[in-house]
């Protein structure tokens, strides 16, 4: 008798243990709860933070995982590892596609954060003298974008027929002679102290400390040409019409967000949805 109680026992006990893990996704009115994993790059994403704490109100829990290079989060999201990112230009996911055979698609625009042109040393772009060496990140997208940059400042000219992807070999006038380092966007903040100026993405600059508007030496303008440059929410091909992203869309291109992004970007970050 007692060994059949004891396996009673263990039965209703396994049984609770099951039904609690069954319901584990679930709210206390009984409403399924989604995760959803959105990949983002740098430490700094109050933005998303808002947008998880007025997601929870539909039950859907955004999981938030941070990276600290561009290159991982593509590759996570088409190997299903994540389900949404945003972190990166519709130029940079258009270059990803093209090199890795890729279907990632563009959900929908957040914000153009301007790339700036930064120094430890010098105040002024002008400063910048003959055979000083610039850092600029190496991939395609972002690459072209920096020697774009240095065109509109006045240092350089790139061949206009390579439209916005030139490279360094694409330089066509360089009257001072200036020396450039291509590093991954993550290093280029980093190497401040060994170069005279570099070029960082807004995003790798908040997270060394530097306020875009302020500390940059020359800061990229946004026109209408700006939309190569504008940040996306990328999802796979087949998910892009998913009525869950779509919330969580909706509940990005909010006022609410929009404010969120005003206050803690300092205007460093422009909201580009209409």
């Amino acid at each position: 008798m007692k060994n059949i109680k004891k396996v009673l026992f263990g039965s209703l006990l396994l049984a609770g243990i099951l039904f609690t893990t069954a319901c584990g996704n679930q709210k206390a009115d009984g409403s399924e709860k989604t995760t959803v994993k959105l990949g983002v790059v740098g430490e700094v994403n109050e933005p998303w933070e808002y947008v998880k704490e007025q997601l929870a109100a539909d039950n859907i829990d955004l999981e938030i995982i941070k990276f600290s290079d561009y290159a991982t989060p593509n590759t996570a999201l088409a190997e299903g590892e994540l389900d949404l990112n945003s972190f990166q230009t519709k130029i940079f996911l258009d270059a990803f596609n093209d090199d890795r055979n890729e279907t990632l698609t563009v959900i929908a625009n957040t914000v153009i954060a301007p790339l700036g042109i930064y120094s430890s040393k010098l105040k002024d772009v002008s400063e910048i003298k003959a055979n000083d060496t610039i850092a600029i990140p190496n991939d395609v997208s972002n690459e072209g974008r920096a020697l774009l940059l240095l065109q509109t400042a006045g240092l350089i000219e790139v061949d206009p027929t390579k439209g916005q992807i030139p490279v360094i070999e694409d330089i066509t006038s360089n009257p001072l002679n200036l020396k450039f380092e291509a590093l991954d966007s993550s290093q280029t903040a980093r190497a401040l102290e060994d170069v005279a100026a570099s070029v960082i993405n807004s995003g790798m600059a908040v997270d060394a400390g530097f306020i875009p508007t302020e500390d940059a030496i020359f800061l990229e303008p946004v026109t209408e040409e700006s939309d190569p440059y504008f940040n996306v929410i990328a999802a796979r091909e087949e998910d892009k019409d998913n009525e869950i992203y779509q919330k969580i869309v909706a509940a990005y291109q909010s006022d609410g967000t929009k404010k969120v992004i005003e206050d803690t970007s300092k205007g460093s970050s422009i909201p580009v949805w209409k």
